[in-house]
Formats: C-alpha cells, sequence, structure tokens
C-alpha cells in the first residue's frame, strides 16, 4: 500500500469490520498498534512480491536436453517425467516463505489461534524461520491477503513454481544463484541451520534469507523444507498436462509440494522434483499407513496476480 501510514489503518480497519471470511476478529478488540502491525505485514508483502514475466519452458527432469548428462534423466522418479512444454502467463511471486512472525500478525488479524505452540512443533518455531503450516492454512493465509489488498494472492501452481524456481526455467537443478550446492556457500552449514531454532538440530529449518536469492531474486524455493502448491497430485499428469496454464487435477486426495524436507541430501531439492502430501500435512507410507512428519516440514509463500 502507498498511503500515509493513518489511511492503511482505516483501510484495514473497514476491512475487519466488512465481515469477510478471511477477517475474523472485531476491529474494537486490535490496538492502534496491532493495527499498525497488520498495516505493516501486508505493505511488506506486497514490497517483497517479485515480477515473473510469463513465457514457456520444458517442464519436468530436464536431465535429457540438458549438457553434459549424456541424454540421462537427473532423477529416477517417474512423476516428473516427461518433459513437456508449458506457457504460463506473468504473474508476481512472494521473495521468501511465510515466516512465523507473519503468521503470527496474521492469527492476531483475523482472531485465529496462534500455530505451533506446543510439542515437538514449538522446537521449530522462531520469528525468521519459514512457518509449518497445513495446505489449508497455507491457502487460507492467501485469501486474506486477497481480501485486504487490490491483487489476488493464493497458492502457486506447481508449474508457477518451478518457472521461478528456475528463474523463468532455465536448466538450474537447485534454485540457488546459480543453480549448484554449495554448503557455506549458497546453502546454510548445519552450524548456521542449528543456531536457527530452539531445537538446536541440522534437521531444521534455516532463516529465512540466509543464503543468496536465485536469479530472480527468490530465496530458498525447494531448500528450506517442502513448499505447498495449489495443484492435486497425480503421478501421471504430465502425461496429460495442457500446456498453457496447467492447473494440475481437478481433483485427488493429496496436494503437490516441492522441494526437500529437513535433513534430506540435495537430490531431494531438485527444481523439478515433486512431492505429494494429504492437505493435513500427513502422508502415505509403503505399508498402507497414513504417517505426519513435524508441521515445520510444510512451509509455504503466495503469488498474487492484479485484480
Amino acid at each position: 500500500m502507498h498511503n500515509s501510514s493513518s489511511t492503511v489503518i482505516l483501510a484495514i480497519s473497514l476491512l475487519l469490520l466488512s465481515g469477510c471470511n478471511e477477517s475474523e476478529s472485531n476491529s474494537e478488540e486490535l490496538t492502534t498498534s496491532d493495527q499498525e502491525k497488520i498495516a505493516a505485514l501486508i505493505k511488506k508483502t506486497e514490497d517483497n512480491m517479485i515480477s515473473v514475466k510469463g513465457g514457456t519452458f520444458q517442464m519436468g527432469d530436464f536431465g535429457p536436453i540438458d549438457e553434459g548428462t549424456n541424454g540421462l534423466p537427473y532423477s529416477v522418479h517417474k512423476d516428473n517425467k516427461p518433459l513437456h512444454t508449458v506457457t504460463l502467463d506473468s504473474y508476481s511471486i512472494s521473495a521468501t516463505q511465510v515466516s512465523y512472525d507473519d503468521f503470527d500478525t496474521y492469527t492476531l488479524a483475523t482472531g485465529k489461534q496462534t500455530i505451533n505452540n506446543s510439542g515437538i512443533e514449538k522446537k521449530y518455531r522462531a520469528p525468521n524461520v519459514p512457518a509449518g503450516v497445513t495446505w489449508y492454512q497455507a491457502n487460507d493465509y492467501c485469501s486474506w491477503l486477497s481480501a485486504n489488498t487490490d491483487s489476488t494472492y493464493k497458492l502457486p501452481t506447481e508449474a508457477q513454481w518451478e518457472f521461478a524456481a528456475r528463474s523463468r526455467g532455465q536448466f538450474y537443478i537447485f534454485a540457488t544463484n546459480d543453480g549448484s550446492f554449495e554448503r557455506g556457500v549458497n546453502i546454510p552449514t548445519r552450524e548456521e541451520i542449528k543456531n536457527s531454532t530452539p531445537a538446536n538440530s541440522s534437521l531444521s529449518p534455516s532463516k529465512i534469507k540466509a543464503i543468496p536469492p536465485n536469479p530472480l531474486g527468490i530465496y530458498q524455493m525447494g531448500l528450506n523444507g517442502f513448499e505447498w502448491t495449489n495443484d492435486w497430485y497425480s503421478e501421471g499428469y504430465y502425461k496429460n498436462s495442457p500446456q498453457l496454464n496447467p492447473q494440475g487435477p481437478n481433483s485427488g486426495s493429496e496436494k503437490v509440494e516441492r522441494g526437500g524436507g529437513f535433513g534430506e541430501g540435495p537430490t531431494a531439492m531438485f527444481t523439478f522434483n515433486r512431492r505429494s502430501s494429504k492437505a493435513k500435512g500427513e502422508f502415505v507410507a509403503g505399508d498402507g499407513s497414513t504417517k505426519s512428519l513435524p508441521l515445520a516440514e510444510h512451509t509455504f509463500r503466495c503469488i498474487s496476480i492484479t485484480k
């Protein structure tokens, strides 16, 4: 927002009074300081959006057409194949994942309970690391931004996510400044990760902006926990994916996530790898049972499109 602070606060108050679904609190319960904090989050979010010019790219495991691979794929997984042509319209994407500090301000604005304040989840909680959430919580956050701004915010499609991670579809295996993976250079050291949360563990999130961004100016895509996308997951979706602005299957039982989990090796963080999880953060194990990882593993960022 580009108006004065008082105008922004008034706008927030009017939106909260409007009774929209994503604003559940009564504005009378919010102090001026609260309203200023909410307005600051919205302004920071808008300022933090990176414009991604639309274009056409080859989506999926691009090993067979990359130099030096002898026509071999980078990954053994079947669901990131076949390589296929995708064309996307322009959009903007957040330079960073949503932090706990951001999410706490959102819960203040909406009257929702703060998250992950007990048990194992609390150990992974710190103001400047990605908030660990369910798909529903991530989707609600983006919807709340839509209700309080002049843009439409939502979770990225997996095509939008990969296009941005690969700096508009370049052959970047990792979403780093140059596509490489070097601890202490463009990947946090294990000691830096340990110092990021009370867990004091290298199997934890690292601080946001702990490493250089990719060439578009986007930080840690797929390198700091799984990231939710809007798409339903289907293993064979790429065989029938439309070329223009693919949205994923119409339905499913799991949502697509991108990126690697904490403590996983580099190959788990390839920009084209696909993961899947039930919307509450659960997954189906090899024996058919439903299991869950700490929610800290499941993070997100929003995209925006001008209304």
